[in-house]
Order: C-alpha cells, then structure tokens, then sequence
C-alpha cells in the first residue's frame, strides 16, 4: 500500500504545478478560516450595522466548541482547489502517456487507481490535520474561559469534513478518468453545484426526497450550516448517520466508476 503511494507521490512532486496548487491551497484555507473574527471587526470599523444588540467580540466564532463546526464548514469550501489539483494529476497521466508506462512497467489498473485513491485520502487527512491545528489555535486564542469538555466537544465533524474532502477528490478523480481532458474536466468540476442545481429544480414536490441523493448535496449534507444559531435560529449542530451513509455510497460509486473506465479503456 505505501509502496503504491509512494510512487504517486512521487509523480505528484515531480510537478511544479502540484507545489503551487498544495501551497494556494493551505495558505489560502489558514488565512480565510482564521481571519474571520479580524475581518467582522474591520467591518465594524468601518460602520457594517450587526445590529444594535449585537456585539462583535462576543460573537463566539471561535470559542470552543463552536469553533469546530464554523471551520469545517467554512473549509469545505476550498476542497474544490485540492479536487483541481487531483484532476490535473490524473489527465497528466493520459496526457503524457504515464498511466501506460506504469502498466508496462508491472503495475496493474488496479494498483495504479489504488495508488490514486491512497494520495486522495492523504491529501484529505493533511486538509483534516490543516483545520484541526487552525481550530485549536484560533479556539485557545480567543475562548475566555476554556474547559476540556468544551474542546473535545463536537470533534465528530472532523470525520465528516474528511469524508466531504474524500468524497468529492474520488469525484474530481472520476471525471478525470472519464474524460481525460484538464481543461473540459476541471469546467465540469466547477459546474458540477450548477448542474445538478438545475436539475433538483426541474424535480416535482413529491419527489423532493431525492434531492438529498444527489451527488453533490449529499457531500455538503454532511457539515450543515453554522451560523444562524447567531441570529438565535435553530441549525444541525450534529452529523446525521443518514448524511454519512449516502457520501459514503457515493465515493465508493465515483471510485468504482473510475475502475470499470479503466479496466475497460485502452490507456
């Protein structure tokens, strides 16, 4: 297995465009997700109305255990440059001939997506350690009184943020191995949200229930939005099994897809 993924990665940082990609990405992922409580200030100063009852620094954006879920979901957002960097990765290896190469050379299809697989999860667990350390920062910095209870409180949403960052790499490596092409690839990756939006609102009423199968919605489904509970409404402060199941069923389905490509196309 690590010999599998050595060998990815040692494709993978073969490429300078793999640094530049890796680098836009966590540099981009720790100021955004940590600089939220600076930038509502700077809003403040700069005469934003919260409301009159409202008071910035007490929003508890950060204070632990919120903190937890407002990163995740808020991080959730950057997974699509790692998914970039996964399809660049993958139409390179028809591009240049390599996934051919790697088969002459003794590696099996399978092996070779195997190997593909084992760098998605990597990337989604370095994400997950990224978010985590981010969090723990940015909660001891600005929680007033920290107890051990609160912060070891909701830490469920790192599993989900790392099926949501896996799931939708295994669908950035399908498309990838479906169509082969980085330019049409990475546009399909891009309008995949708007494609299947217009596909939901053409869905009758009483068929509304499936709306939460599709691809897409099921990966967001899996962290739901934090910050109305500020605005004192109600919100899923919890990962719903159902969400898990169903985003689990469809990375197994893109990884599936990508094998039978493969073992069926002639690369």
């Amino acid at each position: 297995m690590f010999h599998l993924l050595k060998i990815d990665l040692k494709k993978l940082t073969g490429y300078r465009t793999f640094w530049v990609v890796c680098g836009l990405y966590f540099v981009t992922l720790a100021f955004t997700t940590a600089s939220g409580m600076e930038f509502l200030k700077w809003l403040a100063g700069k005469g934003a109305e919260f409301g009159q009852d409202l008071n910035i620094n007490r929003i508890p954006l950060y204070h632990f255990p919120d903190v937890w879920q407002n990163l995740v979901y808020i991080s959730g957002f950057f997974k699509v440059v790692l998914a970039i960097m996964v399809v660049i990765s993958v139409t390179n290896e028809f591009t240049y001939r390599t996934a051919r190469q790697n088969i002459i050379d003794g590696l099996s299809r399978r092996q070779f997506l195997f190997s593909k697989i084992l760098t998605n999860g990597l990337l989604s667990l370095m994400s997950v350690a990224m978010v985590f350390f981010i969090g723990l920062v940015t909660g001891f910095i600005y929680t007033p009184e920290i107890a051990v209870s609160d912060i070891f409180t909701d830490l469920e949403f790192f599993p989900a943020y790392l099926l949501e960052v896996f799931a939708f790499l295994s669908y950035a490596l399908m498309l990838g191995v479906l169509v082969q092409r980085s330019g049409l690839t990475i546009i399909l990756l891009l309008l995949s949200h708007m494609i299947e939006a217009i596909v939901k609102v053409n869905i009758p009423e009483s068929a509304g229930f499936l709306k939460d199968f599709f691809p897409m919605q099921a990966i967001s489904n899996l962290v739901a939005l934090p910050f109305a509970r500020y605005a004192f409404q109600e919100i899923q402060d919890f990962v719903a099994i159902s969400a898990v199941v169903i985003a689990l069923g469809w990375a197994f389905l893109f990884n599936y897809f990508s094998y039978l490509k493969l073992t069926r196309a002639d690369i």
